[in-house]
């Protein structure tokens, strides 16, 4: 049985992926579109030669977009994202000025002239709307695991994939191509934590994770409904009440704790849920923080979102010059 292909380093964004620039800044962000304007909404060119494994040949000329029938293209089973509501003012700008990014797709190489989106579902969707009849294309031959990595990239470039499509994207790595997160973080230029974090809103029910998807909650509330009794119930509430993070975290810390047989709510102002346990990834995050520093370290999340708070035990000034010294060093 082959091994699963190494993680590929994302940190230069599509280009390092793809190994073209000119086809990595093609499904990148476009230009304000009165700068586009002028430019042509689907660029004329001849369509390519064929080449045995189904790709056109890769001259210079067939790296630059073509247009194809929109009806050849077909959505990408490794897409990421589940929702494309809300592209009524994408549709309005095709209609006026044309598709100005090209769509990333790969040879479907079980039916003839068909082709699967790998970037750009959200313009091939709008084109669909605006009835357009050709789109501009970059095709290339493509594997499931970078077809998945490019659609989590691109669409966490743009920033407005859902916090739980991006954490099934994670999982997806994970299970299926047996990445790490830390693999996933270098990747996508996120953090550990983040990633780890953003996996844990699948441990919340369907309903709960739905409310994320839909923007009712944002994922800092979701995390914080983690381990609760009724987290769907507590979530209602927090919708109803309009609750922020810091008070849905109390909330939620009474409730374990009434759950336990504690003593009932907290007192003083509203904080971070009192005796809740640290998670795996926060002891293994402090243990590699005193093993580097060589100091008792203590992390803490408090309150809004994923803001932390980090002491270190520091006993004398020689041990705190140490710590500068190694917090400083270029």
């Amino acid at each position: 049985m082959s091994q699963p292909p190494k993680p590929r380093g994302l940190g230069r964004g599509l280009s390092a992926l793809l190994g073209d620039d000119e086809v990595a800044s093609a499904v990148t962000p476009a230009a304000s579109a009165p700068q586009a304007a002028s430019q042509s909404p689907t660029p004329a060119v001849a369509a390519p030669a064929a080449s045995t494994d189904g790709e056109p040949a890769r001259s210079a000329a067939n790296r630059m977009p073509i247009t194809l029938p929109i009806g050849q293209l077909k959505p990408g089973k490794m897409q990421p994202r589940t929702s494309f509501e809300g592209i009524e003012a994408l549709v309005e700008s095709v209609k006026e000025y044309g598709l100005l990014q090209p769509i990333l797709v790969r040879p479907l190489r079980d039916a003839a002239d068909s082709y699967e989106i790998i970037a750009g579902e959200r313009r091939w969707r709008a084109a669909q709307k605006a009835q357009l009849h050709d789109v501009p294309v970059v095709i290339r031959t493509i594997d499931d695991l970078d077809a998945l990595q490019i659609g989590l990239v691109e669409n966490l470039q743009r920033s407005d994939l859902t916090a739980i499509d991006e954490a099934q994207g994670y999982k997806r790595l994970i299970d299926d191509y047996k990445h790490t997160q830390e693999d996933i973080a270098r990747m996508m230029g996120r953090s550990r934590p983040h990633v780890a974090n953003t996996i844990r809103l699948l441990d919340l029910p369907p309903a709960v994770q739905e409310m994320v998807r839909d923007g009712q909650i944002t994922a800092g509330l979701g995390r914080a409904l983690i381990g609760v009794p009724d987290p769907l119930a507590m979530a209602k509430q927090a919708v109803a009440e309009k609750l922020t993070v810091r008070d849905l975290e109390r909330l939620a810390g009474d409730t374990k704790r009434k759950a336990r047989g504690g003593d009932g709510p907290a007192k003083g102002k509203p904080g971070p849920a009192g005796g809740s346990p640290k998670t795996a990834d926060t002891r293994a995050l402090e243990k590699r923080l005193e093993e580097a520093l060589g100091l008792k370290v203590d992390l803490a999340l408090r309150g809004l979102g994923e803001q932390s708070v980090l002491t270190l035990e520091i006993r004398d000034f020689d041990q705190l010059d140490t710590v500068v010294d190694k917090l400083t060093r270029r």
